[in-house]
């Protein structure tokens, strides 16, 4: 299993604050069947700041200690990037860590409460450049689960989407339950990731999402995810599923 989304590396963010945290990490995505891990710290969020070369060196060190430890995860460095107008400058600037080798897909952020005005145009730039979005927990955001219609031109586009385990299996609350599961329905998103923080609340979640997934809609969809996460990973081509517009009633009862 590949997680594309976690918050593994010690004392880079508000994810595993020391070692033997990060160590606990490991051995509870090991325990949930996870093989590889990309490690996405916050990146150009206002808070937290991990510029490209330290992610790199923190994610060695790290994959050196959980080796001489015998536990059989491979990390492999990325960041989890906020939009902001000058996005493309950063890319260009080469301060953007990608998920792939061949920086294609990188992980973008949203903030939760808005959609940014500006946020279609980033991403179109960017796809033009070559590059493929990936936009992270959008059932989180509070313009999609208004509306996760909203989604749709992003995917049209050629964006993708991620959604977090823990939001599909409830750990957020109803209202992001129920926006994640019409995103997973509607083929809005295209992998499932973690965003793992620590071993608590902020758990993995990804053997009983995917359980839930195969419950609800059958293996062959709980299959595309997982393909996905692979592809983006390598670096390859995504197969993706038609997606259809989410349809709601007037009214929900959360």
């Amino acid at each position: 299993m590949i997680d594309l989304h976690c918050h593994i590396l010690p004392n880079v963010d508000d994810g595993a604050q020391n070692v033997e945290e990060a160590i606990l990490m490991a051995e509870s995505a090991v325990a949930q069947g996870i093989e590889h891990i990309l490690c996405t710290p916050h990146h150009n969020n206002g808070r937290y700041s991990n510029p490209a070369a330290e992610v790199i060196l923190k994610v060695q060190e790290l994959q050196g200690l959980l080796d001489r430890r015998n536990i059989p995860l491979n990390l492999y460095e990325g960041q989890e990037v906020r939009i902001s107008e000058d996005l493309v400058e950063k890319v260009l600037a080469g301060e953007i860590l990608f998920a792939d080798l061949n920086n294609t897909y990188v992980l973008i952020e949203f903030p939760f409460e808005e959609i940014p005005s500006y946020a279609e145009q980033v991403l179109f730039q960017l796809i033009q450049m070559g590059h493929r979005p990936i936009i992270v927990h959008p059932e989180r955001n509070r313009g999609f689960i208004d509306d996760p219609n909203r989604l749709i031109p992003f995917i049209e586009m050629g964006s993708l989407a991620q959604v977090t385990a823990p939001s599909y299996v409830g750990v957020f609350g109803k209202e992001i339950e129920t926006t994640a599961k019409e995103l997973v329905a509607s083929n809005l998103v295209h992998m499932i990731a973690s965003d793992a923080h620590n071993t608590a609340r902020r758990n993995f979640f990804m053997k009983r999402a995917f359980e839930s997934i195969i419950q609800d809609h059958g293996k062959r969809k709980a299959t595309a995810l997982e393909f996905c996460a692979r592809d983006v990973l390598n670096g390859d081509e995504t197969e993706i599923l038609p997606f259809k517009e989410v349809k709601r009633k007037k009214f929900r009862l959360f």
